[in-house]
């Protein structure tokens, strides 16, 4: 499973993970009962520490985006697709709005974001 980490975003590596996994549940890249990495075995995937790895698995437990199964491992969980993109639209839109503030608190024009966001976009293709 590629998950791309980065220390220079401000985001916390955990989050990083269970956000990028989500993606992939929601996207189905990953399919419902699909047994994921072990909590180890990602973090040696990541050159991260195991802590951080189980911090993203029980954060999506509770999210019920993966269940565990005791002895076996951590599966996809069944989910509402329609619910978990909303989710992530609105994840978005927050982003978003605060990038518009500080492009308004800095003068910068719409169209500036705009060309931003268009080479950001192609740029993951």
């Amino acid at each position: 499973m590629e998950i791309i980490i980065s220390n220079s975003n401000g985001i916390p590596i955990y989050e990083q993970i269970k956000e990028q996994i989500k993606v992939k549940i929601v996207s189905n890249e990953l399919k419902e009962n699909e047994l994921l990495p072990s909590i180890r075995t990602l973090a040696k995937d990541l050159h991260c520490s195991v802590i951080t790895t189980k911090n993203a698995y029980e954060e999506l437990v509770k999210e019920n985006y993966i269940k565990n199964i005791p002895s076996k491992g951590f599966y996809v969980a069944k989910i509402n697709k329609d619910i978990a993109l909303e989710q992530q639209l609105n994840k978005i839109e927050e982003l978003i709005n605060k990038a518009i503030i500080i492009a308004k608190v800095n003068n910068i024009k719409k169209k500036t974001l705009n060309e931003m966001l268009n080479i950001l976009y192609e740029e993951d293709k």
